[in-house]
């Protein structure tokens, strides 16, 4: 195809809105991997392959750097229109995150001749579900340098830290129960589990005043399930606890916390208490100075015209995953409002979208030049 066309904002805007027409939820992504997979293909990527899980993974170019553009292809479930109007286009996925997936694409086109840095482009499957994809990426062990994965962050600000996370059943067994006409017989096993999930958090969020939200270990109780009957006390209890972890902590020091609390408060309480890890993420963050920051800052700045904000957010995302497999530096960016994911109106301002790919362009120039400096041989 003509590269003159792939770099109108008309061509742009219309391959976003098609991408937008497949509906995508979790483990239902193969429309838009296809798709894609063409596109790769009038983007002059040789090696266009969907794998075993239905992540699209293409490679263009040759040399250094090696970078990956990942982004996810499944949507939260609910169909929207897609239209374009007031300056906005709609649709499921338009901010989380397929503006961000079709910006990076759009990029690559800038990206021509021989040894001028190597780009794997990979869509994934399964983010908002069990992160299948990122998880079978990682497991492939990608020749890769550096990563950007495409999120809605708004267009000034990186996303350089995502907290990282522990979650654990935790299932209290008060060894009797009695009739509810009774209580005084045994004891109450969801009764109880409020006494360990309020010890929990107070253990793992102590001490922490004046720290911001991004630095702080926090601890949500997310579900509970007990009883049998509703007129017998209950014998058993298992509730959800959701644990997130700053960058300046890691998961065997909370998982330590962890299982000290729950230890005493089942010696003094007089119960049985087990918990299993159901997830377990190591919190990360890119180095600020990192070719890969700096580029990405340069690129916002020669767009933007202002210095973009360096922000740590309080989930956990797939840059974890393979930031800390590959021990490399990754960041997020992409167009689009956080808050609008997931709306019955969820939307990507248009000229925002267009802005976020001379971005990714500018980028991939100052990387190409950045990571050369850093790994020229210092002069004699």
């Amino acid at each position: 195809m003509d590269s003159s066309i792939l770099n109108t904002p008309r061509y742009a805007v219309k391959t976003l809105e098609k991408a937008l027409r497949l509906y995508t939820p979790s483990l239902s992504e193969k429309p838009l991997a296809e798709f894609l997979a063409d596109k790769c293909d009038d983007f002059g990527f040789e090696d266009i392959r969907i794998d075993d899980v239905g992540n699209l993974i293409a490679t263009k170019g040759s040399g250094y750097p090696r970078i990956m553009l990942c982004g996810h292809m499944d949507t939260v479930p609910g169909k929207i229109k897609v239209r374009n109007e007031n300056g906005f286009i709609y649709g499921r996925g338009a901010s989380d995150a397929k503006a961000p997936l079709i910006a990076m694409l759009l990029a690559t086109s800038s990206v021509q001749g021989e040894n001028s840095g190597t780009i794997t482009f990979a869509a994934v499957v399964d983010e908002e579900g069990n992160a299948t994809g990122i998880k079978s990426l990682v497991k492939q062990k990608p020749d890769i340098d550096y990563a950007v994965f495409g999120e809605p962050s708004g267009i000034k600000n990186i996303t350089i830290a995502y907290k990282g996370r522990i979650a654990i059943n935790l299932r209290v067994n008060v060894g009797d129960s009695a009739h509810a006409s009774a209580p005084w017989l045994a004891k109450n096993a969801i009764e109880e589990s409020y006494v360990f999930t309020d010890a929990l958090k107070k253990a793992l969020e102590e001490n922490q005043e004046g720290k911001a939200r991004s630095m702080m270990l926090t601890s949500s109780l997310t579900e509970i399930k007990g009883g049998t009957s509703h007129n017998v006390t209950p014998l058993e209890c298992d509730a959800i606890i959701d644990i997130r972890i700053p960058v300046n902590m890691n998961c065997k020091m909370v998982g330590e916390r962890i299982a000290t609390t729950v230890q005493e408060i089942a010696k003094k309480q007089g119960v049985s208490a087990f918990y299993s890890v159901i997830d377990e993420t190591e919190p990360f963050e890119a180095p600020h100075n990192s070719p890969l920051v700096r580029a990405l800052t340069l690129g916002i700045m020669d767009v933007e015209k202002a210095r973009p904000q360096l922000i740590r957010k309080t989930g956990t995302g797939d840059m974890n995953i393979i930031g800390n497999s590959l021990n490399i530096p990754v960041v997020t960016y992409g167009p689009g409002d956080p808050h609008a994911s997931h709306t019955i109106d969820e939307r990507v301002s248009t000229d925002e979208f267009l802005r976020s790919v001379e971005v990714f362009k500018k980028m991939l120039s100052h990387l190409k030049r950045l990571h050369e400096f850093k790994n020229s041989p210092p002069k004699s």
